[in-house]
């Protein structure tokens, strides 16, 4: 018995010891990011393909490379994923560590050969509640969480935007936004949203440093995707040192990048006791429930039905 209850000690003080191992075991990393694009029935198979194409461009921008590259830690984790329907999500590329120049080609590379597809209703409380266990599961350990979300059209489908926001929001998620301003009906008929940057600036970024980046159309996407990527990734706004166009991340040093290495488990635990639940804008003047209300109008005025 003795020798039973020894041999369970040893056994307890093994796993005792292993724990620290498998928590260093997981790499620190400057950002975790997912990318959270739109293909719901207002994109078409084009525009879809102009979505896909400016996300490749950015990817393989240098300045965009050599700000993976050139954070505190010297790399990033990123994820796509593409939505639509409250329960249609696509995952195109699981979590993936870019470390280096032959990784983030590999990524690229996985994006661009990943087949284009479109449904149906714009679900972007879908796409925030699919990507929050999608943190919970990452193997990394981020100094920032930030899930990217781009779209044509505002949440009429699934939970109210701005409650899965707030969960979002509850584990230190930023969420950032891209819309897209579609002057052109879907092929449905529903009018474009030209409201839609006040849209997305009331109800569906927010977190510390939260921002949105307009593109004018889908023409324009691939600028902003590689100025919203730019900022995301240096951890910048606009106002910050001028045009974002003209940044130059060579230039960037240790203090102009925001933090020192010897100051970022400080500021990780100030960032993990901050609430970033009051990181939002005064709800939109019409409501963030908008697009709910704009989708039943229409298929009412339509059909004289209101859609499942």
């Amino acid at each position: 018995m003795a020798l039973v209850h020894g041999r369970l000690l040893g056994l307890l003080a093994v796993l005792l010891l292993a724990l620290p191992v498998a928590a260093q075991d997981r790499k620190e990393i400057d950002l975790a990011l997912i990318l959270a694009v739109d293909i719901s029935g207002s994109v078409d198979p084009e525009e879809a393909k102009l979505q896909r194409q400016g996300y490749v461009e950015a990817f393989r921008d240098k300045v965009i490379v050599k700000a993976i590259l050139g954070g505190n830690h010297g790399r990033i984790a990123v994820a796509y994923f593409e939505w639509s329907d409250a329960w249609v999500q696509k995952l195109l590329v699981d979590w993936t560590l870019l470390d280096s120049e032959a990784a983030i080609e590999a990524f690229t590379r996985r994006l661009e050969n990943a087949p284009i597809s479109i449904a149906r209703r714009t679900s972007i409380s879908g796409a925030i509640r699919y990507a929050i266990p999608m943190y919970r599961r990452m193997p990394y350990d981020a100094d920032r969480k930030v899930l990217d979300i781009s779209g044509d059209g505002s949440n009429n489908d699934g939970g109210l935007v701005t409650d899965i926001r707030h969960d979002a929001l509850k584990e230190r998620i930023i969420i950032n936004g891209l819309p897209i301003m579609n002057d052109r009906p879907n092929p449905f008929g529903f009018p474009s949203e030209t409201d839609l940057d006040k849209y997305y600036l009331h109800c569906v970024i927010g977190g510390p440093r939260s921002f949105v980046e307009v593109a004018q159309d889908f023409e324009d996407f691939p600028r902003a995707v590689r100025k919203k990527l730019l900022q995301e990734v240096a951890n910048v706004l606009p106002n910050d040192w001028g045009p974002l166009n003209d940044f130059d991340i060579g230039e960037l040093g240790v203090e102009r990048h925001g933090v020192h290495l010897a100051q970022s488990n400080g500021r990780r635990q100030a960032r993990e006791e901050e609430d970033y639940t009051r990181y939002v804008r005064p709800e939109y003047e019409l409501g963030c429930d908008i697009g709910e209300k704009r989708s039943r109008d229409f298929w009412q005025r339509r059909f004289g039905v209101t859609p499942d």
